[in-house]
């Protein structure tokens, strides 16, 4: 087995003001060459925004982003038409393909939103763009694991697809759980919050460990946690 850990004071951060973002992967201003993707994930930021402040609109192409809100809700518009609010227990993705632009907003007055955006590479280049929007139920991934994303052409059910091998899970875990994950290629896993023992490592709120080289790795939750598991290919 081998490991990459990344704990969450490792991350590059960013304050814009109206924007603090962690990045856990090279972006904009923080570029490390020891932190430039894990396999086909590429970005992995943890962004909160304040209330009546957003992305104004901007292009993106030959990328599959997805977004997963922690905390509040952000307006999206894109030119696709598409113009919907996500909230937190729901996910989106955008398959960027050929290029698209998009904007997200806070619309909240007093409220901040947090929330991750991930950027995977994807398999085949210059698709047509789509959109997709769901929300999961929360005792769907009471201590098993919920899968978000998947392949489109290895779609899981009630999953959102995306243009790559890639699978994203999400698992609540009790305190003194345990629970098996098996790998279907490399895995990074992200603990939003909690604490556990993941593969004799000990990971707190947003500290994340990249696996590879095994087929299956133990969890233990040391206390009530949130766990992201991101499951790409390699190079």
């Amino acid at each position: 087995m081998k490991k990459v850990i990344h704990k969450a004071d490792t991350r590059g951060f960013a304050n814009h003001g109206w924007l603090k973002s962690n990045h856990t992967f090279s972006f904009a201003n923080y570029q490390n060459s020891e932190r430039m993707n894990f396999g086909k994930l590429r970005v992995l930021n943890d962004d909160i925004v304040q209330p009546k402040r957003g992305f104004g609109t901007h292009p993106h192409k030959n990328m599959e982003i997805i977004s997963i809100p922690i905390s509040g809700a952000l307006s999206h518009k894109d030119s696709m038409d598409n113009k919907r609010s996500i909230e937190v227990g729901e996910v989106q993705v955008m398959s960027a393909g050929t290029g698209l632009t998009h904007s997200e907003f806070n619309d909240s007055k007093k409220e901040e939103v947090n929330f991750l955006q991930l950027w995977i590479i994807p398999e085949k280049e210059n698709v047509i763009p789509y959109y997709h929007q769901k929300r999961f139920e929360e005792e769907d991934r009471k201590n098993k694991f919920q899968t978000l994303v998947s392949p489109k052409n290895k779609q899981i059910e009630g999953s959102l697809s995306i243009n790559q091998q890639a699978y994203i899970s999400i698992v609540d875990l009790d305190e003194e759980f345990e629970i098996e994950y098996k790998l279907m290629n490399e895995a990074y896993f992200f603990l939003i919050q909690g604490k556990i023992n993941l593969a004799d490592t000990i990971l707190s709120n947003r500290d994340a460990i990249g696996i590879s080289e095994t087929e299956k790795v133990s969890i233990k939750a040391v206390k009530k946690s949130k766990l992201l598991v991101i499951d790409v290919p390699v190079f």
